[in-house]
This record gives C-alpha cells, structure tokens and sequence, in this order.
C-alpha cells in the first residue's frame, strides 16, 4: 500500500496540492531523473508524450492519484516539489493538473511561497518581506511572501518575461468568429474578448465558455505563434483567457476572466500567468503604463492585481492560504485504483 502525503493551499480560490518528493522518497516515492527542472519534466511526460498526454509510469500514477476522483477532482492542481537546478534557486517544481504537466503556474508559484515560508524551508520575518526562488520547466520564478505581525498577508510573483506572439488571428467557433491574441509568459495563452462570442464572464455562462475556450485551443493548435524557441515543451496553446472590461480603477485597468486550461478544466483564480499576458497585451495596447496596476477578476470573485516591470517581467500579487494536510492511501485491492474523472 502507498502512501503519499500532501500539504494542500488555495491560491485566490484555485486549489494547489503540494507534495515534497524529498520527504515522500522515504515512503517508496518514484524516482524523478533529470539534472534540470526541465529534463525532471520531460521524465514526468516519458518519451513521446506530451503535457496534456503523458505515458502512463509510477511518477504519473501518482499524479493520477492526487489529482482523480476519489481523492481529488477535475479541478485539482499541484505540484511535486524537486532539487533546484542550481544553488540560485531554494527548490524547483514539476506543476500537474488532471491531464498531466504544465511549464508555468502562477498560482502555484505563490502558493509555494507560502508553503515554504510556513514550514521554516525559506526564513521569512515577523514584519517585512521573504523571497522564495523556485525553478519551473519555463525558468526562475520568485514568490516574495509578505509578512505583518508574524501573519503572512500576502504573496507577489515575479514571472518569466511576458511576450505577444500574435494579434487578432481569426478563430472560428461554434458561437461565432473571434479574434484572438497570443502571448507568452512561460507558457502560452490565447486571449478573447467573451462579448465577441455573445458571451459574458459569469457562471451561468461556464458552460459555453468552456466550449469555446476547447474549440479555440483545438484550431490553434499547429499555429505557428504558439511555437516557442525553447521548444516543443513550451509550445503550444496551454490555456484560453476569455475575459471582459470593467470599468476602470483610479489605478489603472479593470478586468474579468475565466481560463479554460488543458482539457477544459476552469482555474478558480484570476490565473497567474495567465494575467502575465493580459498585462502584456494591455501593455502593448497603450493602455497599462509604469506605476499603473490590472486589477485581474477571476470568476469566483478573487481578485490578482498585476503590474508590468522593464524587460516585460510581469509581477501579481495576491494570497494564498493553507486548507490541509493529508496522507492518501492506495490499497492494492481497491479496483478503482488510481481513480476516475468524471
């Protein structure tokens, strides 16, 4: 019987699922293999997979686990925490989701911080700031955990620098034509506008904008401003943002979204770096200047404010919370095994 235990968090209403394969080796955990983050992923994936498909092995039957029904759920996210590339960084992380693996996850990324703060693993201040560097398949990415009265308040992730591949290509959907931009900001995202498709942000709505965000990713598919020069890990449609405009803030733009990710799975979150695109493309647009913040609605009601730096790094801040710890089970008997998604 395995046992795996876990440290679960909430980033802004996304859930993220921490399993340090260091103490977890203890209990029988897979070996990862890889001298980099990036190589421990491509381990993950296994020889001709791919980050929505990865071959089935004992590092995936883990995943599965964690991430399927009984024990997790369709929206489930989380990471296996693993060496850093280098002394630069305080750990590295492979990010899963129900279909396997992704290269880049903001809300991961804070909650990390969080969890490193909150287990002694990084030493952070009673009042003041603590950053946390951790390696991800796309780069180096800081979680800087704010700190007040020996109470975290808050987290600010510094991602990858944020690029804009493509603007208005034209996408056919069911619901009609839409425009979309393409951005990068360590993986890549298709952004719409939902009134285009007769579409607001709200969750009534869900269900069509989930098909739309599944029929854009599909016909984006072998577009060529999905491609990335770091190659195939990195390439390819990993989530559509179909937002709306709210009316501005004294601070600068105002936002609302939904991300539909791999296959139609919903981040609860404003999406984090997803949100490194928006900003981007506002940035692009004229319309988010220095010093000016998005404010990021996500379609649970929390909210990420994000601001661009030089060189296109982006920054969001929000925060992330602790909601528990666990030991899962799997009985060698039990015919349901790793589980099911429904």
């Amino acid at each position: 019987m395995i046992t795996v235990r876990t440290v679960d968090y909430h980033t802004a209403g996304e859930p993220f699922r921490v399993v340090d394969t260091a103490a977890a080796a203890h209990g029988g955990f897979p070996p990862v293999p890889g001298d980099t983050v990036a190589e421990r992923c491509a381990t993950a994936i296994g020889p001709g997979g791919s980050g929505t498909a990865p071959r089935r092995g004992a590092l995936d039957d883990v995943r599965r686990l964690l991430v399927q029904e009984p024990r997790g759920h369709a929206g489930m996210y989380g990471g296996f925490v693993v060496p850093a590339d280098d002394d630069g960084a305080h750990f590295g992380v492979l990010f899963w989701h129900k279909d396997g693996y992704s290269t880049a996850c903001g809300h991961g990324t804070m909650a990390l911080g969080v969890w490193a703060v909150d287990t002694g693993r990084v030493a952070a201040p009673d009042d003041g700031d603590a950053a946390v560097r951790i390696d991800v398949p796309s780069g180096r990415v800081t979680a800087t955990v704010h700190r007040d009265g020996g109470r975290t308040t808050g987290v600010t992730f510094r991602n990858v620098p944020a690029r804009v591949s493509a603007r208005k290509v034209p996408v056919a959907t069911t619901l009609g034509l839409a425009e979309v931009d393409i951005a990068h900001a360590g993986a890549c995202y298709a952004s719409v506008a939902a009134r285009d498709l007769g579409l607001d942000v709200s969750r009534a709505s869900l269900p069509d904008l989930v098909r739309a965000g599944r029929e854009i990713r599909a016909a984006l598919a072998t577009h060529p401003a999905t491609w990335h020069p770091g190659g195939p890990l990195l390439s390819g449609v990993y989530g559509v943002i179909l937002y709306e405009e709210l009316p501005d803030t004294p601070f600068g733009p105002h936002q609302r979204n939904v991300t539909v990710f791999a296959d139609g799975q919903i981040d609860r979150s404003p999406c984090g770096s997803g949100t490194s695109t928006r900003l981007a493309l506002l940035a692009e647009d004229g319309r988010l200047a220095a010093g000016e913040d998005l404010v990021n609605e996500s379609v649970t009601g929390t909210v990420f404010t994000g601001r661009i730096l030089q060189g296109g790094v982006t920054e969001i801040t929000g925060t992330a919370y602790r909601t528990g710890e666990h030991a899962f089970t799997a009985d060698p008997h039990d015919a349901l095994g790793t589980g099911f998604l429904l």
